[in-house]
């Protein structure tokens, strides 16, 4: 198509959504290849594309909006009713090359190297959360789960002025990745007390309750560790026929805010512009790199949590 450009893949980031295509259980459009967090080279451009030429750098943000419909025109293009995903929907990273509209396409700056650059769409993703979250100066969050997305949270939260930034995860080296990215307080659940140590160093429970673990467990206990008037955000895809259960009165009686975060609405050009300042370190993150030819290998990584981020990269 002449608003299309023809990318050489230089890197693709594993997401969760990934490994449900794969085991069929996510909302895609088989047959398709997945991988939906990428970076490339610009091979060849279409007659009608302006901004980019042969040899740029480039990111890809993966979600397609249509423009017309009710949601995109009050201007919540993230519900957009036609949206579609290349990865999920249409071919994506996991490949050698990827056609692209030229709407979906960034610049990524020299200073950000391709694999850190899988990183542009999920901190996109964590930036909406942490927008919606509203931290406030001095504010007590919690973050329940220290994958990448709850990483990104922490060090997200750490410039937001909050006051003390308390982190939940089971896994030993995701925890010592957390203290290395100075949360104030990390809890292993499977040998502590949450709710004990929350409430005790606390008013009553967090201010800010950021569910990041996608599991019905944690977005039950977001319920038990917030305070009154205090704010609930659940960023974790949970499986699509989980369950909680919730009393309206808790609700009611603590005048709760809960809120869903859902992909990235405008907020693509602010992770780019964060990871070229410098403002979010990687450094500290277990990244596992993988060949093309080994990405059912690599989906088992993922699958085994051996990694904080595994990475394919096309042309190794």
């Amino acid at each position: 198509m002449p608003d299309e450009l023809l990318i050489s893949m230089e890197a693709c980031g594993i997401c969760g959504t990934d490994i449900h295509i794969f085991d069929g259980s996510a909302n895609s459009a088989p047959p398709v290849i997945p991988g939906h967090e990428y970076t490339g080279t610009v091979k060849d451009v279409g007659s009608d594309v302006t901004r980019f030429k042969i040899g740029d750098r480039v990111v890809i943000d993966p979600n397609i909006t249509c423009g017309h419909c009710y949601y995109c025109r009050r201007g919540l293009p993230h519900l957009c009713k036609n949206l579609t995903a290349l990865g999920v929907h249409r071919d994506g990273g996991f490949a050698e090359f990827s056609i692209v509209p030229e709407t979906q396409v960034y610049k990524l700056p020299d200073n950000i190297p391709f694999d850190w650059g899988t990183f542009v769409e999920p901190l996109s993703c964590s930036i909406h959360g942490m927008d919606l979250a509203d931290i406030t100066s001095g504010d007590t969050v919690v973050i329940l789960g220290a994958g990448v997305i709850g990483l990104m949270i922490l060090e997200l939260t750490s410039f937001s002025g909050a006051g003390k930034i308390i982190v939940v995860e089971p896994n030993k080296e995701r925890r010592e990745i957390a203290h290395k990215l100075k949360a104030h307080i990390v809890i292993d659940p499977t040998k502590e007390d949450v709710r004990d140590i929350i409430m005790r160093n606390s008013y009553n429970g967090a201010d800010v309750v950021i569910e990041c673990a996608g599991l019905p467990t944690t977005s039950r206990l977001t319920f038990d560790l917030v305070r009154r008037a205090g704010r609930i955000i659940l960023f974790g895809v949970c499986d699509k026929e989980a369950k909680i259960f919730i009393k309206p009165q808790e609700i009611y009686y603590k005048e709760l805010t809960i809120k869903g975060s859902f992909i990235n609405p405008n907020t693509f050009s602010r992770a780019i512009e964060l990871l070229s300042l410098g403002k979010i370190d990687f450094s500290k993150f277990n990244i596992t790199r993988f060949p093309l030819e080994e990405l059912l290998k690599a989906f088992e990584c993922h699958r085994e949590q051996k990694a904080t981020k595994i990475i394919i990269l096309p042309k190794t």
